[in-house]
């Protein structure tokens, strides 16, 4: 876009030359072109702002209304408290820790609290001092050989052909630094995925990316190759995602460029919809089999599966299983039906899968029932954002949770709600070099290590505040809810004033 500003600039300034020159008046409105042919400049070469690097002076009009006159998008166009998946307090949050500037709020909440749907956090009287570092998580049973120390929270899975290779780059980078994960996606591992030098969950999906066989079967050969790469920390493979439970990946054929169709092992140009479920296995042994036929593979690498609840009674037996033919995952994803995705189809994102505050309180209950809880991890993965939603998922059951749509916003995401289309504006969800060489990689590294370190830090606040000083001690207790304020009154103050009807 900056291009067609550059030429469409010089035709501008040539048109008014020859006009002016038989009709002199005309050359006044250099005095607007001029300064605007300088801030459109100065604005293509910055590395801050990308939708501004992108859209040289088309850009002002989205920092218009959301910024300089905020009255607009709060009464006529959106609420600071809507917006949906995320709303803008919540995206401006993620962007302001990501920036490392002031992430408070001002005049108090903006939410619309009441005794009956309130739900938040029982501070403690006698809070604590937050502790200095944040706790990691060891990954591995006693069928792994190479445990794991993880970050408590981490980056999700996204595939490079989904996001951009500066988008990929940055992530890894930042995760580099901020010592956490990165989630390779179902994609493969590229090469952007490797020079970052960020630890590298690899996970492997029912399209086998990156370990296939030109018929579309598992490569064992393929696999260990690069499963005993340094980088690669852990092996997840994947079942089902949340919000395209049973659909299989989409992968656009506008994105699936000839270097991705390269790493994958597919034809360039191609809509790819991976297969909804494993050629390599159909129950829940063989699930386990695979699982430990990837152990071996990789050197003793942890491995585990990625999943959205769905049939209770799959997990269940999965959990039989586990205990009857003594193999387990050294970790299970949980992903919940409010999941993000780059593409999937209206009813599968709406309509299918259990959500993940009750997935993951249902995985962690069948666990700790088979005996299974100290041997496997569990990861949350569903609109992980803010601290207080980490640390609510934490009281659910899990042991460290992943973000896919928070790290897009420190990337810079504005939730355009173009990811399907290849014409993200940010450059973030799009193969289009024109878009994507607005997305700066030393710019967006450290916005990634400052969004991951300083949500964290939050965490830890919270925690404080609470009187909780370690992660042993978080539960659900922490937690009140609107029908409890009820219940309370009701058992001290029967004959009082209540807030039901």
């Amino acid at each position: 876009m900056r291009y067609q500003f550059f030429k469409l600039s010089i035709l501008l300034i040539l048109v008014i030359g020859v006009t002016g020159y038989y009709y002199p008046p005309v050359w006044m409105t250099y005095w607007l072109l001029i300064p605007l042919t300088v801030i459109g400049i100065f604005n293509s070469r910055q590395n801050k702002h990308t939708i501004l690097r992108n859209f040289p002076i088309l850009g002002y009009f989205r920092y218009f209304f959301e910024f300089i006159s905020p009255e607009i998008q709060q009464y006529f166009i959106e609420r600071n408290t809507d917006g949906r998946p995320f709303s803008r307090n919540q995206r401006a949050l993620a962007y302001r820790r990501a920036k490392n500037v002031n992430d408070t709020h001002p005049f108090g909440t903006q939410l619309e609290l009441n005794a009956l749907n309130y739900e938040g956090l029982r501070h403690s009287i006698y809070a604590v001092d937050p502790l200095m570092t944040p706790p990691r998580v060891n990954i591995g049973s006693s069928l792994c050989q190479h445990p794991y120390k993880a970050s408590l929270f981490n980056i999700s899975a996204m595939s490079y052909g989904a996001l951009s290779k500066n988008a990929i780059l940055a992530l890894n980078k930042g995760a580099a630094r901020g010592h956490f994960y990165h989630n390779t996606g179902e994609g493969g591992i590229s090469d952007y995925h490797m020079e970052g030098g960020g630890d590298l969950v690899w996970q492997i999906g029912t399209g086998y990316f990156g370990c296939r066989t030109p018929e579309g079967q598992f490569d064992p050969e393929k696999f260990k190759e690069k499963a005993l790469l340094p980088n690669v920390k852990m092996i997840e493979i994947k079942l089902s995602q949340g919000a395209k439970p049973g659909h299989g990946g989409v992968l656009p054929g506008v994105k699936n460029t000839p270097e991705i169709a390269k790493i994958r092992g597919l034809e360039p140009y191609t809509t790819v919809v991976s297969p909804p479920s494993h050629r390599e296995f159909s129950d829940a042994k063989g699930l386990l089999n695979f699982v430990q036929k990837l152990r071996e593979l990789s050197g003793g690498k942890p491995v585990g599966f990625k999943l959205c609840i769905g049939k209770t009674e799959e997990f269940i037996e999965l959990c039989e299983q586990m205990k009857t033919v003594g193999i387990w995952p050294d970790f299970i994803t949980i992903d919940g039906a409010e999941g993000g995705t780059g593409a999937a189809p209206l009813e599968f994102s709406d309509s299918v899968g259990l959500p993940i505050e009750p997935a993951l309180i249902f995985v962690s209950k069948m666990l700790t029932k088979y005996q299974l809880k100290q041997e496997i991890r569990v990861i949350a993965s569903g609109k992980v954002l803010t601290a207080s939603s980490l640390i609510k998922l934490l009281a659910m059951g899990a042991d460290l949770c992943n973000s896919a749509r928070g790290f897009m916003f420190a990337l810079g995401c504005i939730q355009a709600l173009r990811c399907n289309t290849n014409q993200c504006p940010t450059g973030v969800a799009t193969q289009s070099n024109m878009l994507t060489r607005g997305l700066i990689v030393t710019d967006k590294a450290e916005r990634v290590f400052h969004f991951h370190q300083n949500t964290l830090d939050a965490v830890l606040e919270l925690l404080a505040a609470c009187g909780k000083r370690s992660l042993e001690e978080i539960g659900m207790e922490m937690f009140i809810r609107g029908d409890e304020f009820i219940e309370l009154e009701n058992r001290y103050f029967p004959d009082s004033f209540t807030y039901q009807d």
